[in-house]
């Protein structure tokens, strides 16, 4: 059963709940996040109040259970709202900290090369709703998903991207070819062999997702590979946690100037995390490293150790996954997490990709919905 009772002041309540313990919420906080119409629009829930809308001494005078909300009354304006008690433990923030540096959220699964790619169909992506929002899932839990059985032609990757969300366009254009080129401007136009990497780093944002999609493939050789950049991450800070805090404490560069007109750079750190830790994305192309030059004297020597160390691990044959691509096949990667590469190939045959990329916000976007709209109609 739940109950409330609200600090001497007033300056904040505690929510005794049955399966979540004590949570706290300050007077503030429930104030800038109440759900009246008066503070939220009906319509798409945005904020119509400032922080300057709030009282600076905003207190809370009372506050009760009632059913399955939770009312609370706010002075000095006298303004009484519900909260519905789902909704407080959904985004209660009276929490233990997380343990260490590199953590990942519980929908995060890392991998290595025990794992069973992550595989679905075209036709019923495109027309089963639980199906498509198991291929979004399965995206953003691992870092990456094959699709098979679509149609090997022209263009048909920006069908897929539509599935989810919109293509991002770069100087590579809307959509770029991936097979041998005279003079290529980038070294994924020819047929050697590519170390798993993640794609333009020299880019500040990032694209977020990769799309290869094939259309011919005869060539001998050219397999796919895919690498979890977090989970090479995770045997670093076990291995070497004090390489692990340099790649993650100092900023790398990036830059490509490939093509006329086209001056690309970025700093950003091999391992990102947020400021309270959670591992939140990997840089790692060899390629387009520019020259360190922002890890201290003293401390450089280490950090390309640890660099070293790191790409042991990407390179390592247990952390890779590999597939030939045939034609009407295809596979997105998050390109913030997961490393792609492939095995050289000769030049009889033919072999035909095609790339594009997009963002993460439209796929995260569609899934959340997808889950919403499922979720109702189980009800």
């Amino acid at each position: 059963m739940h109950s409330a009772t609200i600090s001497e002041n007033g300056s904040f309540l505690t929510l005794n709940t049955p399966n979540h313990g004590t949570l706290r919420f300050h007077a503030v906080w429930l104030r800038d996040n109440a759900l009246d119409p008066d503070t939220r629009a009906p319509g798409n829930g945005q904020r119509l109040i400032t922080i300057h809308d709030v009282p600076a001494d905003v207190a809370i005078s009372a506050a009760e259970v009632n059913g399955s909300t939770l009312q609370v009354t706010f002075s000095p304006e006298d303004k009484t709202v519900e909260f519905p008690l789902p909704w407080l433990e959904a985004n209660a923030y009276d929490q233990t900290a997380q343990d260490g540096r590199g953590w990942l959220t519980p929908n995060k699964e890392t991998w290595d090369s025990a794992l069973a790619t992550p595989s679905f169909d075209w036709q019923a992506v495109s027309e089963n709703l639980m199906e498509r929002c198991n291929w979004l899932d399965a995206i953003s839990r691992y870092g990456f998903a094959k699709l098979t059985g679509g149609p090997a032609r022209d263009g048909a990757l920006t069908d897929q991207v539509d599935l989810f969300g919109y293509v991002r366009e770069t100087n590579y254009g809307r959509h770029f070819e991936v097979r041998t080129e005279v003079n290529p401007t980038n070294l994924a136009y020819t047929g050697l062999g590519l170390q798993a990497h993640t794609d333009n780093p020299y880019r500040d944002p990032v694209p977020t997702l990769q799309v290869l999609y094939c259309i011919e493939n005869s060539a001998e050789g050219g397999d796919s590979t895919v690498v979890d950049g977090f989970r090479a991450a995770e045997r670093l800070k076990q291995e070497n946690p004090d390489g692990f805090a340099l790649l993650s404490g100092h900023t790398a560069r990036f830059e490509y100037k490939g093509s006329a007109g086209v001056a690309l750079r970025s700093r950003r750190p091999m391992i990102e995390l947020s400021p309270d830790g959670e591992l939140i994305g990997v840089r790692f192309n060899n390629r387009s490293s520019a020259p360190f030059t922002d890890i201290p004297f003293d401390q450089m020597e280490a950090y390309y150790a640890a660099y070293r160390q790191f790409a042991t691990i990407i390179d390592d044959p247990d952390m890779a996954v590999s597939f030939k691509l045939e034609p009407g096949e295809s596979f997105i990667v998050d390109n913030t997490r997961v490393m792609h590469g492939r095995v050289g190939y000769s030049g009889s045959g033919s072999r035909w990709l095609q790339g594009c990329y997009a963002d993460k916000d439209g796929l995260l976007s569609t899934l959340a919905s997808l889950q919403s709209q499922l979720s109702e109609a189980a009800e």
